[in-house]
């Protein structure tokens, strides 16, 4: 940064969160930036807070896409953006939210699954026809993410329909407990998993990293009350763990599928 000035930085959020964490990210000149976007994984809105208050202005901002849209489908504009939202659709892009049950177009706020159309959208998966008929029809593509939009145009990212967690019939969104854990000052990273419950079919599980200063400063239970204060009860994990790190891809994309195949193989 110091070195070369740059004006655009772009990662995921668990790259944010590092310079946050890191000393040397945290003295860093950001002074020539322009703008941050990040996306392939949620950002969590106090993660924006801090970076931006870092920066002295704002800079960071979320957007989403796909590999099957090359990538991206919507972002923030700078000046004008939502935290929380991974923005409106970018130019010759349609969007839509439609009810997981129906199919049917939902209205502003309601969620549903988010439907794509626009030229960066894929003709197809290479030689799966059946898997391209499931993803693609009449030109939308099925992202399989669970969204809302507002009355503004701006869109949000539920979370993904098949990690959503059902404990006792209640629908429970991983994301949403997330963020709410984010605000714990002792927070580093978090991921949200189900896991097996004989009495309410599934329990809320985080796996929590601690700040370095935090370590052995905090309870799995003062984790779980904090929670309470913020979401509903069924919402608040039931289970708290904490963990040195989380698996990670080459790109430093939190893999929750591996932290939840893990959970899975635990109880077979």
């Amino acid at each position: 940064m110091g070195r070369y000035q740059v004006t655009r930085l772009f990662g995921v959020p668990t790259m944010f969160i590092a310079l946050l964490a890191d000393p040397a990210g945290r003295r860093a000149d950001y002074s020539f930036l322009r703008a941050c976007r990040t996306n392939a994984a949620p950002l969590p809105p106090t993660v924006k807070a801090q970076f931006d208050a870092l920066v002295g202005r704002e800079v960071l901002v979320e957007g989403y896409g796909l590999t099957e849209t090359s990538p991206l489908t919507h972002a923030n504009p700078i000046g004008r953006a939502k935290a929380g939202s991974i923005g409106v659709p970018l130019p010759d892009t349609d969007a839509r939210v439609v009810d997981l049950d129906t199919g049917a177009d939902v209205d502003p706020g309601a969620p549903g699954e988010l439907l794509i159309r626009g030229p960066q959208v894929m003709k197809g998966y290479w030689r799966r026809p059946d898997a391209t008929a499931q993803a693609i029809s009449d030109g939308w593509l099925r992202t399989g993410d669970v969204a809302t939009m507002d009355p503004e145009g701006y869109f949000a990212i539920v979370d993904r329909k098949k990690d959503m967690i059902n404990t006792a019939g209640f629908k429970v969104w991983p994301r949403e407990v997330e963020e709410a854990l984010y605000e714990h000052p002792a927070v580093r990273l978090v991921a949200v998993v189900g896991v097996p419950d004989a009495y309410r079919g599934e329990a809320v599980k985080a796996c929590v990293v601690l700040k370095d200063e935090h370590h052995g400063g905090v309870t799995e239970r003062e984790v779980i009350e904090f929670c309470r204060t913020r979401l509903s009860t069924y919402k608040a994990p039931r289970i708290v763990q904490f963990v040195p790190s989380l698996p990670k891809s080459g790109t430093g994309k939190v893999m929750w599928r591996a932290l939840q195949e893990a959970e899975d193989n635990a109880q077979t």
